[in-house]
């Protein structure tokens, strides 16, 4: 049980920005192009509670932590927060600018690894001298960078409703983008498919550490 809370305290941090962050950059974007519905209802906050889904947010997240606490399996976390509403009626240049709100929820995640690999470069440092400090550094700088890559390539699979086939909708022709969106009704079973049969991860791993790596490399930090 210690073990399981353990591993609950290291990730819930990382985890709740993660998805909570990459919605409210789909909300801020929206609103420089045009479009204030984010902000009238109160999304454009890093207020967690804001953002929560209690099956994709809490539940989901929760119960795969437990999971691989209490089995072999390294940590592995998924999960989701509420949608951020965008009326593309609001926007400007509506397919174009809809890609660039799409694109801006994966660059969240991003940007917050690259925030969780300075963290943990200061974990390093500070290592051996202030270990109460450093030490959870460390531990939640490391989740923090998988989780945030782990979201970020998996969103940015080319499959509508994911933010990779929004962005991909938006750059093709407009007649071939129409047909393009009419996956998105299937897109959770494409995803789900993918999954069962070992292919997201065949797809996925590759570049989830390409930028894994990226990062250990750029900040020299020692991780695997």
């Amino acid at each position: 049980m210690n073990h399981v809370m353990q591993t609950i305290a290291i990730w819930a941090l990382p985890v709740l920005f993660a998805i909570t962050l990459h919605e409210a950059a789909h909300g801020f974007i929206a609103k420089q192009l045009g479009d204030p519905t984010a902000k009238m209802l109160g999304r454009l906050t890093a207020n967690p509670f804001k953002h929560i889904d209690p099956v994709g947010t809490v539940a989901v997240p929760v119960g795969l932590l437990i999971l691989t606490a209490l089995t072999p399996m390294p940590p592995f976390i998924f999960g989701w927060a509420k949608p951020v509403p965008v009326n593309t009626r609001n926007l400007r240049h509506p397919r174009r600018d809809m890609a660039i709100v799409a694109a801006a929820g994966p660059l969240a995640n991003l940007l917050m690894a690259i925030f969780w690999a300075v963290m943990v470069k200061l974990g390093f440092m500070l290592h051996g001298t202030l270990d109460w400090v450093a030490i959870p550094l460390i531990l939640m700088g490391t989740a923090g960078i998988a989780i945030n890559i782990l979201l970020m390539v998996l969103n940015l699979l080319p499959v509508p409703p994911l933010d990779g086939g929004r962005v991909v909708s938006g750059v093709l022709p407009r007649r071939v983008g129409r047909h393009y969106d009419r996956l998105e009704p299937f897109g959770l079973v494409i995803v789900l498919i993918l999954l069962f049969t070992g292919l997201l991860t065949a797809i996925l791993w590759p570049f989830y550490h390409f930028f894994v790596n990226l990062l250990n490399t750029v900040f020299a930090l020692p991780l695997g």
